[in-house]
């Protein structure tokens, strides 16, 4: 009897720790995203408030897309409007959610060479760097970056892939490894403001040029359609994109700073 006794008792334990475990779901999400340190903040908060587990699968847009239309991922969260409306009408995803905003930015050697800090716009700064033919360390991973920044070029009538000289390098890298790039050769670098104030190894690299609209950076969550990738958990993705969007964590986002500086500006509309 004591050893029936025992045996229920342990059952019980193991029922009720079971139960208490969090529930979790796979996102995708861009390297500048997980590179501002936002990420340090929201997943712990979920955890406590939705007991969620965030596993966070840390790529370019193009290649958290690509998980999404694989059906490998729950949800993606990513920056790149013309690239995720195409997602949407593939019916990847169910919808698509603004939740925050920041800016790109041009960062460069003190020195600035290509004279970028006194350009009237970012096309202007673009065309100032090939003029110089001065180092540019461009991301060339399809990330919302690249395609950002190979958009600025199309506009200013210019293709990377026609330079001469080896002025314009590729690292095929996240944001982080590129700023890295870019501070070790002493190149401009096209990044978001969030992932350079949050970079640790700046040496004599400054921000030089920033504030033209179409610098303009929007962050979407996108919940993968379950009608058609069944595994995908949409309970969850809708209980994180309502977490994400309520009052709570939108004053969160709008209160994440670095040396004082605000990173994102939360932009999410109630359904």
């Amino acid at each position: 009897m004591k050893l029936l006794s025992l045996f229920s008792a342990l059952l019980l334990s193991v029922l009720v720790s079971a139960n208490a475990l969090a529930d979790d779901i796979k996102m995708a999400v861009t390297t500048s995203f997980h590179n501002s340190g936002l990420a340090d903040v929201l997943l712990p908060a979920a955890k406590k408030d939705l007991n969620l587990d965030i596993y966070l699968l840390i790529v370019g847009t193009g290649q958290a897309l690509k998980l999404g239309r694989q059906g490998d991922v729950d949800a993606v969260l990513v920056h790149a409007r013309a690239a995720e409306e195409k997602f949407l009408a593939g019916g990847y995803a169910t919808h698509r959610r603004e939740i925050m905003y920041n800016d790109f930015v041009l960062i460069g050697p003190k020195n600035d060479p290509a004279g970028i800090a006194k350009a009237k716009s970012a096309i202007e700064a673009f065309t100032d760097i090939e003029k110089s033919k001065s180092i540019f360390v461009s991301r060339g991973d399809d990330s919302g970056t690249n395609k950002k920044e190979l958009l600025i070029w199309k506009k200013a009538g210019l293709d990377p892939k026609k330079f001469v000289g080896n002025w314009y390098r590729a690292s095929g890298s996240g944001m982080g490894a590129t700023l890295n790039t870019g501070v070790g050769m002493n190149g401009y670098v096209f990044t978001d403001r969030a992932s350079w104030l949050n970079f640790k190894n700046k040496g004599d690299m400054k921000l030089l040029y920033a504030g033209d609209p179409l610098l303009f950076n929007q962050y979407a969550f996108l919940p993968i359609n379950s009608a058609k990738y069944p595994q995908v958990k949409s309970d969850l993705t809708k209980k994180l994109e309502d977490w994400l969007c309520s009052p709570k964590v939108q004053k969160m986002i709008g209160e994440y700073e670095i040396a004082g500086q605000q990173l994102f500006t939360p932009n999410a509309k109630p359904k």
